[in-house]
């Protein structure tokens, strides 16, 4: 191997509010209502609970009550039947809300020779597919377990915070990716973790945490504000088959995620 060569190295995006204008997991709340798996009240307290989300965020502690819910809600839930109401409803839900300057972005990573990953704390079986369709090489995502085709309500991995960067470490490595050379993208001031763990580090549409770090430390600042259907644009995003292969046995639950988030922001007021 030519030691002058360039290292082998990716592009690390998140996916909602990066890659896509909006939770992912929420996006599949009335299909997982009208599949059955989720009741009515679930479904509006995570209508609430998106929009306190995304004006307020939430802490750890929420996020980790957040966790706990989503748990309970899916256990027992047949992972096939989810699996099949992700592929039904993956190009109606999330096709309108890729932004366009992503999309852009992830073309110009894979014609500079870069791997493309989507990195996500929502359930493999939501992200594989939206990664397939987004033309990524690669997804890392919530994992749950399952048994005899259902979930258990077990997590088998979290990632949330450093377990976005651990898991970005373990891939490198088996990958063969040079972090130093990485690019990373996020929103969120919790996916520090993961931005810390590449050279070359970008906030987009990022929180005011983010935005504070970004700018002491020098980081680019992204804006993307034009949702455009992949379909619609020239030269779309090609699916990549080895993105939909990856990850199997989650499920990102939308409504149970903002379900928590909701009833924090619910006890918060009160004792306020």
């Amino acid at each position: 191997m030519d030691p002058r060569a360039a290292p082998r190295a990716a592009a690390f995006l998140d996916l909602d509010r990066t890659v896509i204008a909006r939770s992912s997991t929420f996006a599949f709340s009335r299909p997982l209502y009208a599949g059955g798996l989720l009741t009515r009240t679930s479904v509006l307290r995570s209508a609430y609970a998106h929009l306190a989300f995304r004006m307020f965020g939430a802490d750890d502690e929420q996020v980790m009550r957040l966790r706990a819910a989503m748990t309970s809600m899916v256990a027992g839930w047949p992972v096939q039947q989810v699996r099949d109401i992700v592929e039904e409803t993956l190009h109606e839900l999330i096709d309108p809300m890729v932004y366009e300057e992503a999309a852009q972005l992830i073309e110009e990573h894979r014609t500079a020779g870069r791997d493309v990953v989507i990195v996500s704390a929502s359930g493999s079986d939501v992200v594989g597919p939206i990664a397939a369709m987004l033309g990524a090489d690669r997804s890392i995502a919530t994992e749950l377990g399952v048994r005899d085709g259902r979930y258990t309500g077990e997590v088998e991995t979290w990632l949330y915070g450093d377990g976005k960067a651990q898991a970005m470490r373990a891939l490198a490595q088996e990958a063969g990716y040079d972090l130093a050379a990485c690019h990373a993208y996020s929103d969120s001031l919790t996916d520090l973790p993961m931005l810390e763990a590449v050279g070359h580090p970008s906030a987009v549409n990022p929180d005011r945490g983010l935005r504070r770090v970004a700018r002491a430390r020098g980081w680019p600042v992204l804006v993307f504000t034009r949702p455009v259907p992949l379909r619609s644009r020239v030269g779309a995003l090609r699916p990549s088959p080895r993105a939909a292969a990856v990850g199997a046995a989650a499920v990102g639950a939308g409504a149970a995620t903002a379900g928590v988030v909701w009833a924090a922001r619910r006890r918060a007021r009160g004792s306020g």
